[in-house]
């Protein structure tokens, strides 16, 4: 099967053996919405038990990878089990990001910020645009990052850098994320699309058993912290969005 259908996300074979998952909710920057989350979770789902598929490109349409949570279309959890029945969903869009048998190169596009931010860290090789810019608020709102980010950032980043960019709320340019380790490559806007397709086609050219042993592999060395990470970020999380506080900093947001 060539295509799968979804309603937020596009999953399209776009090169041999390559297949691009694109959000696509442009009017709203790709924002997140439960939809969405779902959305993407199935459909790397999907494409990594799809044979046809020997590489993932991860974008998004229009003129924003993901501006993070939907503010519009936010239902603020009630109790904890709406609540960790949220987080959970963000969560399996994670782990069928990062533990899924296919890599990932990102083609990061305008902003990505929150759990945009986040997804576009757990691509294997993320390409970003040279206008593309990143940032997590979360801290802020008094919530609390997922995707793994508290294990896999500081691996990338150092733990000092790391504490800025959680902390902080910091906007960071696509050089200067290059810089730091968190861009693997930096293109010109107009090239964003074929560059990420030339690593992709070189991925799927390459040995179906040593490239996905070889993801396999890396992740399960780390998979003790990755996996530890989801569950104390999914138990923070939680607790930021039964806070009461963070309604109110939702709103102002």
């Amino acid at each position: 099967m060539s295509d799968f259908t979804y309603d937020t996300v596009l999953s399209t074979m776009t090169g041999e053996g390559v297949r691009t998952i694109a959000l696509n909710r442009p009017e709203a920057l790709n924002a997140m919405n439960r939809r969405l989350i779902e959305d993407v979770a199935a459909a790397f789902t999907d494409a990594n038990r799809d044979a046809a598929t020997r590489a993932i490109i991860f974008t998004g349409e229009g003129r924003a990878f993901c501006a993070g949570d939907d503010r519009h279309e936010h239902v603020h959890p009630e109790n904890e089990e709406q609540a960790r029945d949220l987080v959970d969903a963000i969560q399996r869009a994670t782990e069928a990001i990062v533990f899924g048998a296919k890599p990932v190169v990102g083609a990061i596009n305008g902003w990505a910020v929150g759990g945009g931010f986040e997804w576009a860290i757990n691509c294997d090789f993320p390409i970003w645009a040279e206008s593309a810019r990143g940032f997590f608020p979360e801290v802020s709102l008094n919530l609390f990052v997922t995707g793994a980010v508290t294990a896999l950032l500081p691996a990338i980043v150092g733990p000092v850098k790391a504490r800025e960019m959680l902390f902080l709320g910091q906007r960071y340019s696509a050089t200067e994320l290059r810089d730091c380790g968190v861009a693997w490559k930096v293109v010109p806007d107009c090239e964003l699309r074929h560059q990420a397709g030339k690593i992709a086609a070189q991925l799927a050219a390459l040995p179906v058993l040593s490239t996905r042993a070889m993801k396999r592999v890396l992740n399960q060395a780390n998979a003790g912290a990755l996996r530890q990470a989801i569950e104390l970020e999914t138990e923070a999380t939680v607790a930021g969005m039964l806070d009461p506080e963070t309604t109110r900093l939702l709103k102002d947001f």
